[in-house]
């Protein structure tokens, strides 16, 4: 007997709406429009003969048969993106793409790859950095390595490390006409920006500085370029202890002082159901692991 089946290509955007709850932010997800959204569930709803959602003017909400069948369709998409994945597998065995930040890759992850390739010579590593959560089966990644709460849906996550920010500087700030003893001499020296969430404020409220101007000084985009900056002394960086671990263990930078601030934000090793029956996925999963757990310690000034 032939399976009765939906429209199909109406069900990942009406997975995202259930899961957002709201058509904007599902077609941002799905990278389409607001309208395509719209009449994929709609053309749903009257395939089914029933409501899914209860549309307001600035909000939907699912009705209970929408509530019910999305509990149905989304573990069923999450075991068609896994087999999905395990399908393909034989065709990029030896590949490996991962999807991680530029500031992680470039300060944590590329530094220590060498010791993966050695370990695994016939796995060759590809990252994607975005900056966006990248779709596992959409954009081919195989694992992640994200920042956040570790609240992902419909995939496994796993946490790596929490992180603390604290300033980090070049050994020779701590010598010279104006040296770093004490946070109130941050007054002398110039601040480096990047783009993480805790900034300078935040840092010197809890120094209990307040005739700081924490706005003023260098600003870059990319973590990368600012612990760079750090590292030849053009000033004083609030360093993130994940990426700047390996410049702290070779003396590249110092801690001048002991106020840290912990992140509420954490990195979790993301992928999806399934993925570690390859071995590319669970070898490079384990890595990450013991990577973290080896990681040398900082050279104190």
């Amino acid at each position: 007997m032939a399976r009765k089946l939906p429209p199909l290509t109406a069900l990942p955007a009406f997975d995202a709406a259930a899961r957002h709850l709201s058509f904007t932010k599902a077609a941002d997800e799905l990278l389409v429009t607001h309208a395509a959204i719209s009449r994929a569930i709609r053309n749903l709803e009257e395939v089914l003969g029933t409501r899914l959602f209860e549309r307001h003017t600035r909000s939907v909400r699912l009705t209970p048969q929408g509530a019910a069948y999305v509990a149905e369709i989304g573990p069923a998409l999450d075991r068609i993106g896994a087999a999905t994945i395990v399908a393909s597998a034989s065709r990029s065995a030896s590949v490996l793409t991962v999807s991680t930040s530029d500031g992680f890759a470039g300060r944590w992850l590329v530094p220590r790859l060498h010791r993966f390739h050695s370990a695994h010579p016939d796995i060759d590593v590809r990252l994607s950095t975005s900056g966006v959560h990248a779709d596992f089966v959409r954009d081919g990644i195989d694992v992640a390595i994200r920042y956040g709460m570790g609240e992902y849906p419909g995939v496994i996550s796993e946490f790596l490390t929490d992180e603390d920010v604290s300033p980090v500087c070049s050994p020779s700030l701590l010598e010279g006409k104006h040296p770093l003893r004490t946070p109130a001499d941050l007054k002398h020296h110039r601040l480096i920006h990047d783009n993480f969430r805790l900034g300078w404020e935040t840092w010197f409220r809890e120094a209990g500085i307040n005739d700081a101007e924490p706005g003023i000084g260098v600003k870059f985009d990319s973590a990368v370029y600012a612990v760079e900056a750090a590292v030849h002394g053009e000033g004083v960086l609030l360093g993130r202890s994940a990426l700047v671990s390996a410049d702290l263990a070779a003396g590249r930078l110092v801690r001048p002082f002991d106020i840290s601030l912990k992140s509420r934000w954490s990195y979790y090793v993301v992928y999806p159901e399934g993925a570690l029956r390859q071995k590319k996925n669970r070898v490079f999963r384990d890595w990450l692991f013991a990577e973290m757990v080896d990681q040398p310690r900082e050279i104190l000034p």
